[in-house]
């Protein structure tokens, strides 16, 4: 049934918050996984409700009107309400959970996420799970524009304000490259240097931090390659075309390749990052922790034995926390 017009509305106000953050109708749609037009008539419905105009619709890009500036803030506290009752109702029985919006990195989405899911669905039977697969500065973007409950993803600085961050990884990056193409017994680094570098894309977070490292150990890799899906590059590693930096869980998400490389510490203090579970302060109660644990659970199982099997040296640089 749609909203009746004059009555103001907890989707209508949410709709609001969302366009006011993005600037337009056709972004606040695409994060709401609503139509434009559905998102334009909400906007119009609360207008109606409250009797002034909240936008100029003719602007690029939108921008409120100043009865929206004065509602904005309102509009969020409402919000805010709303995701606290929410938890206060399913802080006692979090089995009455009837949807979690969680968000989770590329890296885990074949081995660890389905095994995640299993879990969760036997202790909130009767929960419905979205979940959004992605890079890491995506998943923070998607949280903070509240589209998301919840993210695994690479930590990525000081957590916004009002975030509750429960690490559970930390890893060290690594090296890969044709398997007998180098002697892991000599110099690496005067090996490696002639070699080309297949990089990962330095449009996403961890390929920046793999830049940021090489600049700081001054070292200039000549590179015909930089691409975003560590399967592809690992499939050119394998095929000669050179070697790579990434991290234990990037290679142990590709290890059908492993027979045809060499993995190797890398000849410098390596880069690292953390993987953490955030969610909004309190939003879920215990959750988040009970989430961030199972998620430990798993980690160590399917991804942190088998690589330290594999590669003994590897305790150095990977570990649940």
């Amino acid at each position: 049934m749609a909203d009746t017009p004059g009555r103001i509305t907890l989707w209508g106000v949410e709709v609001f918050v969302a366009v006011a953050e993005e600037g337009s109708v056709s972004a606040a749609a695409r994060r709401l996984g609503a139509s434009a037009s559905s998102v334009s008539q909400q906007i119009t419905n609360l207008e109606t409700a409250l009797g002034s105009q909240l936008m100029h619709r003719s602007a690029r890009p939108l921008t409120l009107t100043p009865a929206g500036e004065m509602f904005r803030p309102r509009a969020q506290t409402i919000l805010n309400e709303a995701a606290l009752a929410r938890a206060e109702l399913a802080a006692d029985d979090l089995a009455a959970l009837t949807r979690f919006r969680m968000g989770v990195i590329e890296d885990f989405e074949a081995d660890v996420t389905p095994r995640l899911l299993s879990r969760l669905a036997v202790s909130l039977e009767g929960c419905q799970f979205l979940l959004e697969t992605g890079a890491s500065h995506v998943l923070h973007d998607q949280l903070e524009a509240r589209a998301l409950d919840a993210i695994v993803a690479a930590e990525m600085g000081p957590p916004a304000d009002g975030m509750e961050v429960h690490p559970i990884l930390t890893e060290g990056f690594v090296g890969a490259a044709p398997r007998g193409r180098i002697d892991l017994n000599r110099d690496l680094l005067a090996q490696l240097s002639p070699l080309p570098l297949v990089q990962y894309s330095a449009r996403h977070f961890m390929g920046r931090l793999i830049a940021a490292e090489l600049a700081k150990q001054r070292l200039t890799m000549a590179h015909r390659y930089e691409l975003d899906s560590y399967h592809a590059i690992l499939a050119l590693v394998a095929d000669g075309a050179g070697w790579t930096i990434l991290t234990p869980l990037a290679l142990m998400r590709a290890r059908r390749f492993l027979p045809d490389l060499d993995v190797f510490p890398l000849p410098f203090d390596p880069p690292e990052r953390t993987i953490a579970l955030t969610a909004r302060q309190g939003a879920l109660r215990q959750l988040p922790g009970q989430v961030a644990g199972t998620l430990k659970d798993i980690l160590s199982d399917t991804v942190v034995s088998p690589a330290q099997a594999e590669f003994p040296w590897m305790s150095r640089v990977l570990r649940v926390l």
